[in-house]
């Protein structure tokens, strides 16, 4: 296959477009507030033992298994200062969708609860997001 193909993407190049996809369509919902983000994708969530993690307005679970997780802003280990970061998990995700179509608009929806919960309403200018 041709490399500009989509048949040609591996699975995680396709979730990284349903990502960036998804970024740019709930970007619509909150103009100008997504900018304090980063967005990252991670292949699985470091899970907890069992009975300690605990359901929160900073992580999406399902199942006891987070499917995204908000860091807020901080420092790096040099001391630098960090953006806020969203990160996707992708194979717990891939395993709860059916195919790409699916999996596109789970994204958008796992994405979106947590932006609802780090950005507010999105009709509401201050949101609780430093």
């Amino acid at each position: 296959m041709p490399a500009d193909l989509p048949a040609s993407r591996t699975r995680a190049e396709r979730f990284d477009q349903a990502v960036l996809e998804a970024v740019a369509d709930l970007e619509v919902r909150w103009p100008g507030r997504m900018e304090t983000l980063e967005f990252a994708v991670d292949e699985v969530p470091a899970v907890p033992a069992q009975g300690q993690e605990t359901a929160s307005n900073e992580v999406v679970l399902d199942g006891g298994v987070p499917l995204a997780r908000f860091l807020p802003p901080g420092m790096d280990n040099r001391g630098r200062p960090t953006k806020a970061r969203i990160v996707v998990y992708r194979r717990p995700l891939e395993v709860r969708s059916g195919d790409a179509g699916e999996l596109g608009d789970l994204v958008t929806e796992v994405l979106a609860e947590l932006l609802a919960d780090v950005l507010g309403d999105p009709d509401d200018e201050d949101g609780p997001v430093s």
